[in-house]
Order: C-alpha cells, then sequence, then structure tokens
C-alpha cells in the first residue's frame, strides 16, 4: 500500500489468488475489485475485492467468462463494465456488469470486434469508449460505445 503524504511503501494481506495480467478498479464504496488475469493453470473467471481500512480480500462472485488483457471501468451507476481480452485460446468480444451491491456478474451487449490491449474511458456523458487494441492478428485503429 502505498501513502502518498509520505511517500512510504507498506505491505499488505495477499490477494487470494495469484494472478497477472488482471485488472483492477476503484469502486464508489472506496473498495478495489480485481478481476480475472492468468493464474498457473490459464486464464481466470475469479474476482476479488480489497479493503483498504481493513487490508483485507474476499472473493466475490466469478465473472461470466475467464480474460486476461481486459478492461474494468466504473460506470455512474456504480457497477463495473468488463470488455474484451483473451480467454486462453481467443480475443473476446464480450462484456460483462459487475454490481458491487449485490456482488453478481451479468452478460451485456457485446463489442462490434473483439480486442485486448485495449483502452476504454469513461467520458462525462457516461459512455464509455473503447478504443484500438489488437484483434489477435493485427492491431486495431477503431472504437466503440458502450
Amino acid at each position: 500500500m502505498y501513502d502518498p503524504s509520505t511517500g512510504i511503501w507498506t505491505t499488505t494481506s495477499n490477494m487470494t489468488n495469484a494472478r497477472t495480467e488482471h485488472t483492477a478498479c476503484a469502486l464508489s464504496s472506496g473498495k478495489i475489485l480485481v478481476t480475472g488475469g492468468a493464474g498457473i493453470s490459464g486464464a481466470l473467471n475469479s474476482a476479488e475485492l480489497y479493503d483498504p481500512s481493513t487490508g483485507t480480500w474476499t472473493t466475490t462472485s466469478n465473472m461470466v467468462a475467464t480474460r486476461y488483457w481486459h478492461t474494468a471501468s466504473l460506470l455512474s451507476n456504480g457497477k463495473v463494465l468488463v470488455t474484451g481480452g483473451w480467454n486462453g485460446n481467443i480475443v473476446l468480444n464480450s462484456t460483462e456488469l459487475f454490481d458491487p451491491s449485490i456482488g453478481t456478474w451479468t452478460t451485456t451487449s457485446y463489442m462490434t470486434d473483439v480486442r485486448q490491449f485495449h483502452t476504454a474511458s469513461v467520458l462525462s456523458s457516461g459512455k464509455v469508449l473503447v478504443t484500438g487494441g489488437w484483434n489477435g492478428t493485427n492491431a486495431i485503429n477503431n472504437a466503440e460505445l458502450y
């Protein structure tokens, strides 16, 4: 944990699952949602929450799809939109929503293009602009709105 007022790092508790190439998204509650990534056995669909006030991790329900190299964006309604990524076999165009008030995931509309290594930016309108990325063969120069 980094304290910007002192410039000091301190150790906190470990995540439940070891993972790399995951995403982390700060929730309105102050907790941090960590999603997916790659583990020892491949792509993960697990998610967990870090509570900085207690320094503890708790698991929450699993995402619908296994994925890494995806994005996670906090929406104005408090839900988190997860887009695209790689599941270990194919590049994804699927998206899903996490509702922190009940701790569940639901699928939502598919993106037009499969993409990983892309960016997702929440706009002032509340829409999410998903740009660029890699489709498994080529770099992508297009964008989509959620």
